[in-house]
């Protein structure tokens, strides 16, 4: 089944990507509450506690496109879980959280979108946290006054690396353990993983087109 064979998000879909946002959205405000844990940690250096953490703030997107594979489904998920943390949670950044959600968002769901939504090797999951993290990376230096700092690019590099290992990597580690468990059976994923289809392949191929 290809992206191109694939009919617009059905009520599943929605139904999970809700879903996803909210447990998320949850998971980001433990992640921030381990950022200022960090932060008092690492003492003077402290301030770079948030670019350590940046990748837990992009599990969303990779893992709502690897389940569902549907265009736009990374960034409903990020926006959503960033609508969580500020309704509900009281995030401190306020509605600007949206923003950083769409950039991250977009970020991390191009490289999936570049394949069509067809390939989702490791390699794709690690463009997809970096490119999240990096993406995003420009709106904070923007907000905060980074720009014209000596470590801008140390902030960066350690940012774009947590993306890899926290946003893209880690985000590969808990779709296949899902997947695994075969409650993602009735999504987009599970059909790839069937008999004849790219999970007898191997989880990474690319899937099987088909004729209706």
């Amino acid at each position: 089944m290809s992206a191109a064979d694939r009919q617009p998000l059905a009520l599943r879909d929605i139904v999970l990507i809700v879903v996803l946002g909210v447990v998320f959205g949850f998971l980001y405000w433990v992640f921030v509450q381990a950022w200022n844990a960090l932060a008092i940690a690492m003492g003077p250096a402290g301030d770079l506690a948030q670019h350590v953490l940046a990748g837990s703030w992009l599990l969303v997107a990779p893992v709502a496109v690897a389940i569902t594979r549907r265009p736009g489904s990374g960034v409903i998920a990020e926006i959503l879980a960033a609508i969580v943390e500020v309704v509900f949670l009281g995030s401190p950044v306020g509605p600007l959280l949206l923003i950083s959600a769409l950039l991250q968002g977009v970020g991390s769901e191009l490289p999936f979108a570049l394949t069509r939504y067809r390939r989702f090797t490791w390699g794709t999951f690690l463009l997809s946290g970096a490119l999240g993290a990096g993406l995003v990376f420009f709106w904070s230096a923007l907000r905060f006054g980074w720009f014209g700092q000596d470590i801008l690019l140390l902030r960066l590099g350690v940012q774009v690396l947590s993306g890899i290992v926290l946003g893209g990597l880690l985000a590969k580690v808990l779709v296949d353990a899902l997947a695994r468990t075969g409650v993602l059976d009735n999504f987009a994923l599970g059909a790839d993983r069937r008999p004849g289809d790219a999970g007898d392949r191997g989880a990474d191929a690319a899937p099987v087109r088909r004729v209706r």
